[in-house]
């Protein structure tokens, strides 16, 4: 290989590039590409109350068709340090693995496209383009990331014919499992405002959070669906209640709740919400709630992308993937309004754990995988 991907991982892992900060690792990519005939764009966005982030649009060739590579260079926090056997940030190889914060969400799957882009147009420059969209937000607030790096490819002519996510979609062997769709994403702000008081004289005050817990119990008892043919059922969590209650005495003035839901395509995040604020509404009680769609569910039925791709991984594995729409989501829920969008990448079985890992051996075969679907691509193309 002209870039060895295992070498460019552990250079990745070594940018401690926890978001929002860069941490060197978007640099070192411009670098690399700038050298090998890449066109390298940095984009830094920036939004009202939240921090600007770095990207990188990185593109080889100006014709058409373009094929895209999109990913994430930023990472989730280490947690408690102590609990790591080796440097988070060390980007050891560990009895094949290769080690840190990142190695298989998402640099892994970075350095091996970013490898086989590479070797592709050193060794048989197609006619056409290839592009690397590489995100700082993927993990934060997704706000000045992807979403803004496509509108600005929008804006600048960078059209894309098809783009494969690198994204931790294999669960037990490299290859067993692509993504072809995504439930939705909406959350809900919930709070319930009441009046302070001693718990001795509970008529002096008005507590808040008999209410709050009636309506979060109305919520939690809905019935959202059983699934559909590609989803499957959507669920609703309550995964924060906060009081800010220091005294066992005090009955507080205020109660608020966090709800996500993942939604699949029974649902609109709009009719989902509706769903919700009825429900709330008919306990009669009195609250606030505001809603937060980050996502709407997505489907791209099988076709000529993911047989591209499940043939490229058959022939390095032997495996035939499972087009999937499980777990949570990714960039494809905005790269999907542009164009036809598959995901597929390394085991995600340590992601965002401590001790996360990547095998060395399926970093190699997965770079070997892309390269083979870049050629697809642009012999289906020809």
């Amino acid at each position: 290989m002209i870039v060895n991907p295992i070498t460019l991982l552990q250079d990745l892992i070594r940018c401690p590039s926890v978001t929002p900060i860069e941490g060197g690792a978007l640099e070192l990519l411009e670098k690399l590409l700038t050298a090998h005939g890449f066109k390298c764009t940095r984009l830094k966005f920036s939004d009202e109350g939240v921090p600007d982030v770095d990207n990188l649009y990185a593109r080889w060739g100006t014709d058409a068709p373009n094929i895209a590579f999109a990913g994430h260079t930023d990472v989730v926090p280490v947690g408690d340090e102590s609990a790591w056997s080796f440097d988070p940030f060390g980007g050891e190889i560990i009895d094949g693995f290769v080690c840190g914060r990142g190695a298989a969400d998402m640099k892994g799957g970075v350095a091996a496209f970013a490898a086989a882009a590479i070797e592709f147009v050193k060794k048989t420059p197609p006619k056409g383009s290839i592009s690397l969209i590489i995100t700082g937000d993927e993990e934060g607030l997704s706000i000045n990331g992807t979403r803004k790096m496509l509108k600005w490819m929008e804006e600048n002519n960078e059209k894309v014919d098809f783009c494969l996510v690198g994204e931790p979609t294999s669960v037990t062997a490299l290859g067993d499992m692509a993504k072809i769709g995504r439930r939705g994403i909406l959350s809900a702000y919930l709070s319930v405002t009441g009046k302070q008081g001693h718990s001795a004289y509970p008529h002096l005050a008005d507590n808040p959070l008999p209410r709050l817990v009636t309506i979060l119990k109305a919520v939690n008892d809905m019935h959202l669906d059983d699934g559909t043919e590609y989803f499957q059922p959507s669920n609703l969590e309550i995964t924060n209640i906060h009081v800010g209650n220091t005294a066992d005495n005090v009955i507080p003035a205020k109660g608020t709740a966090t709800i996500n839901v993942r939604f699949n395509n029974t649902y609109t995040g709009a009719a989902l919400e509706k769903k919700m604020r009825d429900t709330m509404t008919a306990t009669g009680l009195d609250h606030d709630v505001r809603f937060r769609i980050s996502g709407e569910c997505f489907y791209n039925p099988p076709g000529k992308f993911s047989d591209m791709i499940s043939k490229a991984i058959e022939k390095e594995t032997g495996r035939t993937p499972e087009l999937s729409t499980t777990g949570g989501t990714s960039d494809a829920r905005f790269i999907k309004d542009y164009c036809p969008v598959v995901e597929f990448g390394p085991l995600n079985k340590t992601i965002h754990q401590v001790n996360e890992q990547v095998s060395a051996a399926d970093v190699e075969a997965l770079t070997r995988i892309y390269g083979d679907i870049i050629a697809r691509f642009f012999s289906a193309a020809d």
